[in-house]
């Protein structure tokens, strides 16, 4: 049942002997009717309320939806960019090992190239060091064979006289001069050397 303020304070009882003193009714229905409007003015501010603090709630659940939308959007977009960094970075490093294995690769094989260019190096070394001491050994050879050859080998021998000098009278040789001149006869030519008194004429 509901009731206004109005219908409370013209609300009527029947009289009876032995009753309630109708001023003092009048006046507790009075006070009522005032205490009922005041809640009935309070009860629709509160209700008022109610209805704003039910649009706000209603606003922050739109507000927290939208939210929650944008974070979980955020949130895939943010898996998906993770996902694609760690693809890239296998691929970085996938690439990476190749380019490292090659390197390594390629080290390898100049190292290799390097130590056969230095075997050969020193196999080359010790083929010259061969030569040059079989050179060395031959030249040393020479030598000794040289000195010791016969010193009279590389005697010059006397020479002839012209015809102008022929017809000159010759001096008298002494016991010196034709022992000299017999050992002179008697020493064997150097080959090579038997026009040596043509050449020296032509000279003289």
């Amino acid at each position: 049942m509901k009731l206004t303020a109005l219908e409370i304070k013209q609300q009527q009882f029947e009289k009876s002997i032995r009753g309630y003193d109708p001023a003092e009714v009048n006046t507790f229905l009075s006070l009522l009717a005032n205490e009922w409007e005041h809640m009935t003015g309070r009860m629709r501010e509160l209700e008022n309320q109610v209805d704003k603090l039910n649009d706000k709630l209603k606003h922050y659940e739109r507000v927290e939806e939208a939210l929650h939308e944008t974070l979980q959007t955020a949130k895939n977009s943010a898996e998906e960019k993770l996902g694609t960094a760690r693809r890239e970075a296998k691929l970085i490093e996938e690439k990476a090992e190749l380019e490292a294995e090659k390197i390594v690769k390629q080290a390898y094989e100049t190292r290799r190239e390097i130590r056969q260019s230095i075997i050969q190096l020193i196999d080359k070394r010790s083929e010259v060091i061969r030569s040059l001491r079989s050179f060395l050994e031959n030249a040393n050879d020479y030598v000794q064979q040289f000195s010791k050859d016969d010193d009279t080998l590389f005697s010059v021998p006397e020479m002839p006289e012209t015809p102008n000098m022929a017809s000159k009278k010759k001096p008298p040789e002494n016991s010196a001069s034709k022992s000299y001149s017999s050992s002179i006869k008697n020493t064997p030519q150097v080959p090579g050397t038997e026009k040596i008194d043509d050449i020296l004429d032509e000279i003289d």
